[in-house]
């Protein structure tokens, strides 16, 4: 198992930037790959980035890239999301999930066996 806490999320106008954080336990944090998804209400839960086991790579949404950074420290234990320019369309609760190596499609959210319990981020115009 492994246990995967959120928290960064907050009220934020457009133009600002949020430092989201998901720290994990259990099992070995650096055997997954870490992903960010975001459910926005009435839409369903949808991909916005991930990074592979030692930082190497990292893929994004085409709708945050170029404003969204992740990145991981695997000696805490803690992925982030770096989120600027944010936008009222960002709105949403954000999660972070823990993906096996040999899993599924990084932009699916079946391919990740652990998430955290969501974070609230509000961009108002």
């Amino acid at each position: 198992q492994v246990q995967l806490v959120e928290s960064g999320g907050r009220p934020v106008q457009a133009g600002g930037s949020l430092r989201l954080s998901c720290a994990a336990s259990g099992r070995t944090f650096s055997n997954y790959w870490m992903g960010w998804f975001r459910q926005a209400p009435g839409k369903e839960r949808e991909f916005v980035a991930v990074i592979t086991l030692s930082s190497s790579y990292t893929y994004y949404a085409d709708s945050v890239k170029g404003r969204f950074t992740i990145s991981r420290d695997n000696a805490k234990d803690t992925v982030f999301l770096q989120m600027n320019s944010l936008k009222p369309e960002d709105t949403a609760v954000y999660y972070c999930a823990a993906r096996p190596v040999y899993g599924g499609s990084y932009y699916s959210a079946r391919s990740y066996d652990y998430w955290g319990q969501g974070t609230q981020v509000t961009v108002s115009s």
